[in-house]
């Protein structure tokens, strides 16, 4: 029997030593992602960088490997932000985006010294000049576009299409949202507008939706140059990049986005005589969701005609998505990864499910999983990302403890909560 290692480390022996559920990360697949942006996007091709997108997965040691990796981040909340400053992170390298910010976030965003701000609506410009203005300083900003693709994922992850709760229509007649922001941002002097902001979608695996929402900004670009003599100094191009459910498959490659894109914006800047942005792109999943896997304890089997639920000690607690947006993952037993699928051929259906007290407490509808039994572990792939980020307290049950990986050595980076800490914050 072969058993699952994570990281070089046994992962039935993590389940025994932290408990579980448990978050395990293997931080050299982080690293190599990492490499593989650099290597194949910031080096190869000029005037690029990468910042990491926060939100699929924050704590304060992953904010440092992102630092040591050469990075920048992106932050959507003062949670994130004050995160990212606790653990040693540079602010001129984070910016901060999001499409509700409160004055707090955005004061505490300049006075902390991000980088850039992200506009998402037109008041978040005298927000952020009135308090540019308070520290003297002139805050650079991009202002976040939404260029009209309708990218092919799921509705609750697509960000693109025109009627998009996140950036401004590209429609610059008199009186749009976004002609009036470009020259209200134009005219302040406390505030540097260097570009554009666009992000079409995740979990993407064809780089068209992100060539076409490219292409389209482009179009933009040289539309406001022509009315308003205005220069896209820097265009942020989001990320999205897809994650595959099993490690056996093939990983997406970032070049596979990148490569096309740059190709484009090369060929139309040439075309419409505009000048080359600074390119940036902010891939979140794709650096984190294949490097983490959650192992769960199998607290019992209910066999039904037709239907056997296999219930874990954890669930949409600890990872919501499935009910979210029906996230697909794929699981296995720790102890032996190549049993074979179990099927007693009479069309059982399996299905992994939670404890939580709903009926979409699912985590796998449709599971291939050998014969298991109550005591096993199992580890559920690909689920690194928005994972610990959308954990809850729902049922009162304990956020799981976060394990790093490497060269089989592991390490506790986030401890799991406990019973006292549930409730320390009640009166």
């Amino acid at each position: 029997m072969k058993k699952l290692t994570w990281g070089g480390v046994d992962c039935q022996k993590l389940a025994e030593e932290y408990g579980t559920p448990l978050y395990v990360f293997d931080t050299g697949i982080i690293k190599s992602r990492c490499r593989e942006l650099r290597e194949t996007f910031m080096e190869r091709w000029e005037n690029t960088t990468v910042r990491y997108a926060s939100k699929a997965f924050l704590i304060k040691e992953m904010a440092r490997i992102i630092k040591s990796e050469g990075l920048g981040l992106d932050v959507v909340s003062l949670g994130e932000l004050y995160t990212a400053l606790k653990a040693g992170f540079p602010p001129e390298k984070i910016e901060m985006n999001g499409n509700a910010k409160s004055s707090e976030e955005i004061s505490f965003a300049i006075n902390s010294g991000v980088g850039r701000i992200i506009v998402d609506h037109p008041d978040e410009l005298k927000t952020i000049e009135h308090f540019a203005s308070l520290k003297g300083i002139k805050q650079k900003i991009l202002i976040r576009v939404a260029p009209g693709v309708d990218a092919h994922t799921h509705a609750y992850i697509a960000t693109g299409q025109t009627d998009s709760k996140f950036g401004l229509p590209v429609d610059i007649s008199e009186g749009s949202m976004l002609a009036h922001s470009i020259q209200y941002a134009m005219k302040s002097e406390y505030l540097d507008l260097r570009g554009l902001h666009f992000h079409v979608g995740s979990q993407l695996f064809d780089p068209d939706d992100n060539v076409k929402g490219l292409e389209k900004t482009i179009e933009l670009m040289k539309k406001l140059k022509d009315a308003f003599n205005f220069t896209t100094k820097e265009l942020n191009c989001g990320g999205g990049f897809g994650a595959v459910i099993n490690p056996s498959v093939s990983p997406v490659k970032c070049a596979d986005f990148t490569d096309p894109m740059m190709k484009l914006l090369y060929e139309d800047c040439k075309k419409y005589n505009l000048e080359i942005p600074q390119i940036i792109i902010e891939p979140g999943r794709w650096v984190i969701s294949e490097a983490g896997i959650t192992l769960y304890k199998v607290e019992n089997i209910k066999e039904l005609p037709k239907l056997t639920y296999i219930a874990v000690d954890g669930g949409m607690a600890d990872n919501p998505r499935y009910a979210l947006y029906q996230a697909e993952y794929e699981a296995v037993n720790v102890n032996d990864i190549e049993a074979p699928v179990y099927d007693p051929g009479d069309g059982t259906k399996f299905s992994v499910v939670g404890k939580c007290c709903e009926s979409g407490d699912i985590l796998i509808d449709d599971a291939k999983l050998p014969k298991l039994k109550a005591g096993d572990i199992i580890a559920l792939y690909n689920s690194g990302a928005y994972t610990f980020s959308m954990s809850s307290r729902y049922n009162r049950l304990q956020r799981p403890a976060v394990i790093f990986a490497e060269d089989g050595q592991a390490r506790l980076v986030s401890k799991r909560q406990t019973l006292d800490d549930m409730i320390k914050d009640e009166i």
